[in-house]
């Protein structure tokens, strides 16, 4: 459970209905073999211990006793499990004589609280009113169970050894309601929902079922467990496929259908204890008073196995049409946002600088389409290329071949006199291959293009990327600066996809393009700012300041989540381990935490750009940090995990 990951699972026993002997046997049995998986909270169906299909059998004292008797025999056999559980099963008020459909929460041979279903349907193939009594807020009312006397009622279940786990309980149906018991249960601190769930299948119902879990557990910024009723209940009229699920913000973890058994997975409560101090949306408490029993719990501490997946690109979708559908959607928000800013200024033209690199390349077909939504030529476009000391015909090459395919107005411009001429001035030898001997040259650049946009009546559209503004990989006054920064918002590990998929949907269309773009996505990464080694390129950013995949990574956890290096470093040895040792992904995430404090102050004035994703760095309204920020605790905290 160390960085708050708490190991869950849905569990389907195989049961038989009325037979609660079996049944219970059959739960334990379960139990344990969750234990062993090093499952901490665990959800199971609905009437479980029974069956939901008893029908009348629910008003027979028989089965209630053998309920009773059943869930007694779960509490002797695990005794011993460091587990939280839920159980479902019938119980019957003390003083009232009303039947309840409840949860057992149980914990180490111990009942902890019983919680009543709020919602009962009675339509359809569903008449649970005609056996039960619905639970409502702020009810308490008596049982005896097992020789001893709980309150039924809405029960919050606090975890005393891990802050914050906090878990609420509903069932089934109470999911399907206007409003769900676990929105007040959220409202009021639970960060993992449990489902007690008897759910029959229909054509179409498991993907509404789906959207439900998921939808609920975004809505609420928990973690929901849902635990579906399965094979052994009666089928006289419905089937049941034991649909079993474990959200987390609106993503499905894990997920299994007609198999039975566990599902598991890690529901990460610190991820969502952040979420929800940082957005105001979620409410310091509840609006209106809700009366909850609590009762409290503890775990032993110890780092949980992970076997939830975690993508070594966050910001790009592993299946291909997710990822092809992104890529259309990021480049029409680009595009728009860009055609505004032309509109909104009467530009005349909109001035690329061209390398032949990735992130011009990107911006020009993002500029290219801006252009079509204007309804305005290509010519308008002015693509320039400045050759100075490093350029390589390769690039210089695929820069001119990508503005003709494109139908862009090319200019090529050679920097190299100026340069010179500059260095002579402010006595910076060529032989002195510094930081000034880059910066000039990237500067002189950025002056060319604002210089022609001036003489043109046009914007100069920013190129570079999101991973570069997140490690100030940018000449400050040079490439750090245009009028509209198309790729600010777009980590570099997606902008290679965006240009691969550019490349592939045009290969039919215009096999010349799609070749000149597969040849940039070739290209190693770099600011050719030093001279280049016979003919080749000689400065590869990825060897100076690491892999931008591993950049992206901890940009994401780092950023978005607010993870620290410690369990950022976590993460990425599970998604990458097998091709990064830890020294690597050390040296790289020390280098990330360095570069990120230390170059804020490029962040601090960004350019204008369109923001597409979750993770942004504008200083007007994403990422606001003094540029005098010290980065020592965290690197202390890296300085530790050698």
């Amino acid at each position: 459970m160390r960085d708050g990951f708490v190991k869950v699972a849905a569990g389907t026993p195989k049961i038989r209905v009325a037979d609660c002997r079996y049944n219970a046997e059959q739960i334990f049995t379960l139990m344990r073999q969750a234990d062993q998986q090093g499952v901490k909270v665990l959800a199971l169906p609905e009437l479980c211990l029974t069956g939901y299909t008893c029908g009348d059998l629910f008003l027979q004292s028989a089965l209630l006793r053998g309920a009773q008797e059943g869930l007694q025999t779960i509490l002797d056999a695990t005794r011993n499990l460091d587990m939280l559980a839920a159980v479902g099963l019938p119980v019957r008020g003390k003083y009232d004589n009303k039947l309840y459909n409840c949860a057992a929460v149980i914990q180490k041979g111990e009942i902890l609280g019983l919680v009543p279903k709020t919602c009962l349907p009675n339509y359809g193939e569903f008449y649970e009113q005609r056996w039960f009594t619905p639970g409502q807020p702020g009810m308490c009312v008596e049982a005896e169970l097992c020789g001893e006397s709980y309150a039924i009622g809405q029960t919050l279940f606090r975890c005393e050894t891990v802050p914050n786990l906090v878990v609420g309980v509903e069932i089934c149906e109470d999911l399907w309601a206007a409003e769900p018991p676990s929105t007040s249960l959220a409202l009021e601190g639970a960060t993992v929902i449990l489902n007690l769930s008897a759910s029959n299948e229909l054509v179409g119902k498991a993907a509404y079922r789906r959207s439900l879990v998921s939808g609920q557990s975004g809505r609420l910024v928990c973690g929901y467990v849902y635990a579906d009723a399965g094979e052994g209940e009666s089928t006289t009229d419905l089937v049941f496929a034991g649909h079993n699920m474990i959200a987390e913000n609106g993503a499905i973890l894990a997920e299994r259908r007609f198999a039975g058994g566990l599902t598991v997975s890690e529901i990460d409560v610190d991820r969502l204890r952040y979420e929800r101090q940082r957005m105001n949306t979620f409410p310091a408490c509840s609006a209106r008073p809700f009366h909850t029993c609590e009762s409290s719990f503890a775990l032993n501490p110890g780092k949980t196995q992970l076997t939830r997946s975690v993508s070594p690109t966050p910001f790009v979708p592993r299946d291909e049409t997710d990822r092809a559908d992104r890529c259309n959607e990021i480049l029409y928000i680009a595009a728009l946002g860009l055609k505004k800013r032309l509109e909104h200024t009467n530009a005349r033209t909109a001035v690329v600088g061209l390398s032949g690199g990735l992130d011009s390349t990107l911006a020009v077909l993002i500029t290219a389409v801006a252009m079509q939504m204007l309804g305005r030529p290509s010519t308008d476009i002015l693509a320039v290329t400045m050759p100075c000391f490093g350029t390589t015909d390769r690039t210089k090459s695929n820069a001119v071949l990508l503005a003709e395919r494109l139908g862009c107005t090319l200019r090529t411009i050679d920097i190299g006199r100026a340069v010179k001429q500059h260095f002579t001035d402010i006595g910076q030898s060529m032989e002195d291959h510094s930081v000034t001997f880059e910066n000039g040259q990237a500067r002189e650049r950025t002056q060319v293009l604002m210089d022609i946009a001036n003489q043109t009546g046009g914007l100069v559209i920013g190129t570079g990327d999101l991973s570069e503004l997140a490690l100030g990989w940018c000449t400050y006054n040079g490439d750090h600066m245009s009028n509209y920064a198309v790729n600010a918002g777009i980590p570099k590990t997606l902008v290679r996809h965006l240009v691969s998929f550019i490349s592939d949907d045009k290969e039919a269309e215009d096999p010349k393009l799609s070749t000149v773009l597969a040849d940039i996505l070739d290209t190693p990464v770099s600011p050719e700012l030093l001279p280049a080694i016979e003919g080749k390129i000689a400065q590869k950013t990825e060897d100076l300041v690491g892999p931008y995949e591993l950049h992206d990574f901890y940009l994401y956890y780092a950023v978005r989540w607010g993870f620290s290096p410690r369990k950022v470093l976590r993460l990425a040895e599970q998604a990458m381990g097998k091709r990064y040792d830890r020294a690597t992904l050390l040296k790289w995430l020390r280098n990330f935490y360095r570069r990120f404090f230390s170059q804020q102050f490029k962040r601090s004035c960004l350019s204008d750009g369109p923001k597409v994703g979750s993770v942004a760095l504008s200083p007007r309204g994403d990422w606001r940090m003094p540029s005098d920020a010290v980065a020592a605790l965290w690197l202390e905290e890296l300085e530790g995990l050698e």
